[in-house]
């Protein structure tokens, strides 16, 4: 069993491609971290700089080649990363170069190739960092590779592979001023030198924590750079370091971490600062230099801000009315500051009296989605109702709150809404609700422009969408133990399989096959047919009309889910953790009065998993395929709010579980 890493750094470019001159630090930086016993502990880690194209495919092909089960293989590039009109990814080496603007691939290293040599490697755990543009296309077409179960030691963490990138397959990824390292790289070797990105304290950093360590730092520092992370199979879990838990000054930067708001502590906050930095007998030179490193990506935030302000003061001065050109150059300023529209919209209106035109949006209709006679949408594009059809009015009804939320995640609106339903006894005073879902049509996916969105989530598709029932809320435990009682169909069940206990808490650590059983179960109790949603059934009730990235509106807090509240979406605050799983219903429904869509649990669907959209069916039905893997959606209590999404994609093993997955049941309206 080894640890090893290849670590690439090209700062020298021919004409055509800019220098990089952080590049070659940003692998030394990263070198240093992983041999380190007391933090990474690899057993190697080679590093090239600025590289020829055949000796960086020799390096990458031996990284993969000749590896056992049990070894991590780790790959770090810092560099351009390139992109052809196909959207294919290349690596550029020190003599990349283009031809007419086009990039010329013979001299670049082709993602494809990557892929190849990874899947062909006997290794099971295995972690691409890259700190380049366009970065988040590299995952395109990669997935993760069945094998037979193994026994490693606990270091090595979950099996699978993860993918962790500075940008999207859009973006750019931007230097900061002050750094001697990328910016992204620089939060990574912070998180793993200062031990900051162990978040769960358990004295291990895995992939994940150091990932959203890394992505919620770049993001207070340069909001239009989006990190993103892509983990296959149990691939999150892979754990690349160790940090001093017992540590003082760990302690104390976790803290302040949790303090922090906006870049400042309010004054209940400042006092309990300084009673825990005494009590942890830290000097207060040491406390304020811990602070200042927690506050530079917001200073560096408001840095861009004041730079930005100050260009727009003097090109006014200068011109007065601005031109077009003007304001296209202002445009690429901003994006060089790594700014976004939002970002600098209060300055641009205090200033020039209105926003400079931004990049054309889709139109009011095309954003909400289409909808059939079945939904009407009232004024807030958050909130749908339904219209029940004459002969349609089911007995039972039930009324809730719809809250919808601004940017920063403070609640805006609220209104009252209405479902239909119905109830099905399954013994020992245990009932199951089945809401109305009203047919339809919507946008499945996600646009180009929605902040930390996988690839897996395009093309964007309209889907159509017949009526149909679906559970109030994930089934629960009780609900669970009452059907797992009935007599067996194929499989035997677990009476009790969840880690976090509670009768009404959601059932956990579910097989796919458990919860198809389950649905046969109660399918033959009841005499109509149970089953799994669809994908396509899941997203739109979730969405219930909405085209935001929560039902909620464009961020969430954990006022309104159960999530990792360490880390944020878009301008949303911090918020709890609860580490656990929490009673259903416990937070605000969404307009079809379905609760706990985002967070708490993933839930299984019943299709096969796709990498993207490509030929999906158009009619909400399941689509299958001939592999293992099946879809989860939703998010769950340990997760990142940006894996919360109503448009967020998971794919797991069929017979594989864990203490994040559920479910929730549909039913066909027909018998209705």
């Amino acid at each position: 069993m080894a640890k090893i890493a290849l670590l690439i750094g090209v700062s020298e470019y021919e004409p055509g491609l800019s220098l990089l001159p952080n590049a070659v630090n940003d692998v030394e930086a990263m070198q240093r971290v992983l041999l380190n016993p007391e933090m990474g502990g690899f057993d190697n880690a080679d590093v090239l700089k600025n590289p020829q194209r055949q000796m960086m495919e020799d390096a990458i092909y031996e990284l993969y080649a000749n590896r056992q089960k049990e070894d991590l293989l780790l790959l770090y590039f810092s560099g351009h990363g390139v992109t052809e009109d196909t959207g294919d990814f290349y690596f550029s080496t020190r003599f990349t170069r283009k031809d007419g603007g086009k990039l010329r691939p013979t001299t670049a290293v082709a993602a494809k190739n990557v892929h190849l040599w990874m899947n062909q490697s006997k290794s099971r755990r295995m972690v691409v960092i890259l700190d380049c543009c366009f970065s988040g296309a590299f995952a395109k077409g990669l997935t993760a590779k069945d094998s037979s179960t193994i026994n490693l030691e606990q270091h090595l963490g979950g099996e699978g592979r993860a993918i962790l990138t500075a940008a999207t397959s859009t973006q750019y990824a931007f230097e900061q001023e002050g750094l001697e390292l990328s910016v992204y790289t620089h939060y990574l070797v912070e998180g793993i030198e200062k031990g900051a990105a162990d978040k769960d304290g358990d004295g291990l950093i895995a992939v994940d924590e150091l990932h959203g360590y890394a992505s919620s730092k770049v993001r207070e520092a340069a909001p239009a750079m989006t990190p993103e992370f892509y983990p296959f199979k149990d691939g999150y879990r892979i754990f690349l370091a160790k940090s001093p838990k017992d540590d003082p000054k760990l302690k104390y930067r976790q803290e302040v971490e949790r303090r922090i708001n906006q870049g400042k502590f309010n004054v209940i906050a400042r006092r309990l600062l300084n009673s825990f930095r005494l009590t942890l007998n830290i000097a207060a030179d040491v406390a304020d230099g811990i602070e200042a490193e927690v506050q530079q990506p917001y200073r560096e935030y408001q840095r861009k801000l004041e730079e930005y302000e100050a260009t727009l003061v003097e090109a006014i001065a200068d011109e007065g009315r601005l031109s077009e050109r003007t304001l296209n150059d202002l445009r690429d300023y901003q994006q060089h500051l790594g700014l976004r529209d939002e970002d600098v919209a209060p300055i641009e209106t205090r200033l020039i009296g209105q926003e400079k035109d931004p990049t054309p949006n889709p139109s009011p209709q095309a954003r909400r989605g289409e909808v059939n006679n079945d939904t009407s949408i009232n004024s807030s594009p958050q909130t749908v109702r339904r219209e029940v059809k004459s002969g349609e009015s089911l007995a039972n009804q039930f009324e809730f709150d719809v809250v919808t939320v601004n940017a920063q995640g403070q609640i805006i609106n609220s209104s009252r809404g209405k479902a239909e339903f119905f109830t099905e006894d399954l013994g020992n005073s245990v009932i199951l609700d089945m809401v109305a879902i009203p047919g339809g049509k919507f946008l499945m996916g996600s646009p180009e422009n929605e902040l930390e969105r996988s690839n897996s989530e395009s093309p964007q598709h309209n889907v159509t969408i017949q009526p149909f029932f679906m559970g109030k809320y994930p089934v629960t435990q009780s609900q669970w133990k009452a059907v797992a009682a009935l007599p067996k169909v194929k499989i035997d069940l677990d009476s009790d399989p969840s880690r976090f206990k509670g009768a009404n808490r959601p059932v956990e650590n579910v097989f796919w096959n458990d919860a198809i059983e389950f649905c046969a179960r109660l399918s033959h109790k009841t005499g109509k047919i149970y089953r799994l949603p669809s994908e396509a059934e899941w997203e739109y009730a979730c969405r219930a009309g909405t085209t935001t990235p929560f039902y909620f509106g464009e961020t969430i807090s954990t006022e309104l889910a159960n999530y990792d509240g360490n880390y944020i979406y878009g301008l949303g605050s911090k918020g709890k953790y609860l580490e656990q799983t929490t009673d259903v219903g416990k937070f605000p429904p969404n307009a079809f009065g379905l609760y706990d869509m985002h967070g708490n649990i993933w839930e299984w669907c019943q299709d096969g998993w796709h990498e993207n959209y490509i030929n999906a069916p158009t009619d909400g039905s399941v689509w299958v395929n001939d592999n293992d893997y099946r879809m989860l959606r939703g998010g769950s209590w340990v997760n990142y709010p940006q894996n919360c999404r109503s448009a967020s994609r998971y794919d797991y093993d069929a017979g594989d579980g864990s203490y994040l997955s559920g479910f929730r049941v549909a039913c066909s309206a027909a018998w209705t």
